[in-house]
């Protein structure tokens, strides 16, 4: 059926809490669009036959598939045409950075602005999820099994793609409860955790077996995986060892990682009075990076109670790694952004408590290797930032426990496993790696991406060996 276009040259503004509201409770921040806006948004795309949108996604999602199904209003066609191809669709439609993506492809983003393509696959998928009572099909045993290592998003995905294809999967995960970083990194205001278990509801309806607290190079070995009956392992163990700037002062109390200060807040709930795990309610906190997490852990910090909350990042605005998004919804909410600034000690007071941050103001300099602009340092420009906590959200880097537990599992000097390009099959025969145990920490749709690699990789080994 054809429908009429919607040539307006700018997508539906997204619905969303005021911001003076909003910054001071965990509620999700986005609304979503209402069924009127979600059609007369798809009804923007131009369904290209060459689809440019589709050639940016990680996981290679039929964009304009689905959302012609939107604009026809076929909603359950539309989630179809996205879970053949992605096993956390209201997840994505979240947190992927569709910005430098699939919307940074889309035509219409040449004399106006892109489809809102997160925003539509968000509304899929919620309307799926309110509306459908359908539970997954369980498919027939192919008779093989898989072990995967991490429940995020890059494990999550691979063992989706396993199951469809009738392994019996197995996940082990670290902690107490699945998820990965889309449960201990991202805040409840982006990603509602109820969202998230739903979607590891459905794994299990296919099968898939979730074995939390289990710690893999302590309580079992990637070999023992082996003698128990796997024939392939694929680790996504993620990035979540943090790393620090080496400068005085970073043991005082009131330090934390970024990762311990999202962890303690997103998943064992710090933030609800009667939460057993403490986190300091803070007066002025300094974030010292500018990426999401960093955005995620000085919006939590704002919304904990603090005065003042400082982003403190050693380039400018324009270089903030953050989604434009999110450095935005920071920015209503009153985070203090304090650029081409970089600490050089913290401070602490006689009870070893933090009580300041020593900076100097930094100007952008000749390129780097990786294309910036370098920092340097403006002489006679430092000065003392009146904070009583630092979160340090500088980046992480694989924990080193797995690859000091495999023999001959090779790494390079960032403690990264190293893979044979886009299949993720390490050194090691039969173990497979992909997301952020391999890149470093990245994006949740690349880490997805690299679980459905592998999980096709995997498939052929597996029948290749059996043949």
């Amino acid at each position: 059926m054809a429908v009429k276009r919607n040539m307006d040259p700018k997508k539906c503004p997204m619905p969303s809490q005021d911001p003076n509201v909003r910054n001071k409770n965990f509620d999700e921040v986005a609304l979503g669009y209402t069924y009127e806006m979600a059609i007369n948004e798809a009804r923007r795309c131009l369904n290209c036959p060459k689809k440019p949108c589709q050639s940016a996604c990680p996981v290679q999602i039929d964009i304009p598939a689905f959302i012609a199904c939107v604009a026809n209003e076929d909603l359950e066609g539309a989630y179809k045409v996205l879970s053949a191809s992605s096993a956390l669709p209201a997840v994505c439609g979240r947190v992927c950075p569709q910005e430098t993506q699939c919307e940074g492809k889309c035509v219409r983003g040449v004399k106006g602005e892109p489809v809102g393509i997160g925003r539509l696959e968000r509304f899929v998928a919620d309307w799926h999820r309110e509306h459908s009572d359908e539970t997954p099909v369980v498919p027939e045993s192919n008779g093989h099994k898989v072990a995967v290592i991490g429940a995020g998003p890059s494990g999550l995905t691979a063992a989706g793609d396993l199951a469809k294809l009738g392994y019996k999967v197995t996940i082990y995960e670290a902690l107490h409860l699945a998820g990965g970083v889309l449960v201990y990194g991202i805040p409840e205001f982006r990603l509602p955790k109820a969202i998230v278990q739903k979607e590891i509801d459905g794994l299990k309806q296919m099968g898939v077996d979730i074995e939390c607290n289990m710690v893999i190079g302590k309580v079992l070995t990637i070999d023992e995986l082996f003698e128990m009956g796997f024939e392939a392992v694929y680790v996504a163990s993620g990035a979540g060892l943090p790393r620090f700037m080496g400068i005085p002062g970073e043991s005082l109390k009131g330090v934390y990682s970024a990762n311990e200060y999202l962890t303690r807040i997103n998943l064992m709930k710090a933030y609800k009075k009667d939460s057993k795990t403490p986190i300091k309610h803070s007066r002025k906190v300094a974030v010292v990076g500018g990426g999401n997490v960093a955005m995620d852990a000085a919006r939590s910090a704002k919304r904990l109670g603090a005065e003042e909350v400082y982003i403190v990042y050693r380039r400018g605005m324009e270089e903030l790694p953050a989604r434009k998004e999110e450095v935005e919804h920071a920015e209503e909410e009153g985070i203090i952004f304090k650029t081409l600034t970089n600490p050089v000690e913290v401070l602490g007071d006689e009870n070893g408590m933090v009580c300041g941050m020593k900076c100097v103001e930094m100007e952008l300099g000749e390129p780097d290797a990786s294309g910036r602009r370098r920092p340097v340092v403006k002489e006679g420009s430092e000065f003392v930032l009146d904070v009583d906590t630092m979160i340090m959200s500088i980046g992480t880097s694989p924990n080193p426990l797995i690859r000091s537990t495999t023999p001959g599992l090779e790494t390079n000097k960032h403690g990264c496993i190293i893979t044979n390009g886009d299949d993720g099959l390490t050194s090691r025969e039969g173990v497979y790696a992909g997301g952020d145990a391999v890149t470093g920490a990245a994006t949740v749709i690349l880490a997805m991406g690299a679980g459905k690699h592998a999980a096709k990789a995997i498939d052929e080994y597996i029948k290749s060996k059996n043949a």
